[in-house]
């Protein structure tokens, strides 16, 4: 098996990667991540997780590379990491009542072969009404600035969702291993 590097320096990601009980190693990508013109979303994810990948084969050649990049969608508005307490509140009070779904890009690279498999996986969360007392308390014990939607499914974010529709529940956190196992499959790698 090829090494395999996660283009990613998020903690969530490599607590996912970690549940394979694969050896990997990380390297944070160096990329513009701005969204080009009317770029659709899911366009938006699936260029930002290959450009992740493609960003580090040139300094790991022969290995595996796993990009992944997410947004969240609240209509037709790109909900992206808030950044600041503020923003995250209004995200929330924004999302309040309503269906965000949650666009995980998913890109592997084989840096030896140049093959590239790209998908994106959608996730739809049910937002609970949910009221300014509400969303601070929750910002404040959470700290989900660094969050695309502004909440932390694997934290106490899951107390903000009426209902979950899915068919990777992983993908919400950031990395679908259900789509990256398939992937992962196709690249030669027996799991488990």
């Amino acid at each position: 098996m090829l090494p395999l590097l996660l283009a990613s320096s998020s903690p969530y990601r490599r607590e996912l990667l970690a549940r394979l009980r694969l050896p990997f190693t990380c390297a944070s990508p160096d990329i513009d991540e701005q969204r080009l013109g009317d770029e659709p979303a899911v366009e938006l994810v699936r260029r930002l997780a290959r450009q992740k990948a493609e960003a580090l084969a040139g300094s790991h050649p022969g290995h595996l590379i796993i990009g992944s990049d997410q947004v969240a969608v609240l209509g037709e508005q790109i909900l992206g990491k808030p950044h600041t307490f503020a923003r995250a509140c209004e995200q929330l009070l924004e999302a309040s009542g309503q269906q965000v779904t949650f666009l995980t890009g998913l890109a592997l690279l084989n840096s030896a072969t140049g093959h590239c498999q790209v998908d994106c996986v959608p996730f739809t969360v049910t937002m609970r009404e949910l009221d300014r007392k509400r969303v601070e308390r929750y910002v404040t014990a959470e700290q989900p600035l660094d969050c695309a939607g502004s909440f932390k499914a694997e934290g106490l974010g899951v107390s903000l969702f009426q209902s979950t529709h899915g068919c990777d529940a992983t993908s919400l956190v950031g990395l679908p291993l259900i789509r990256l196992v398939d992937m992962l499959t196709k690249e030669g790698v027996e799991i488990p």
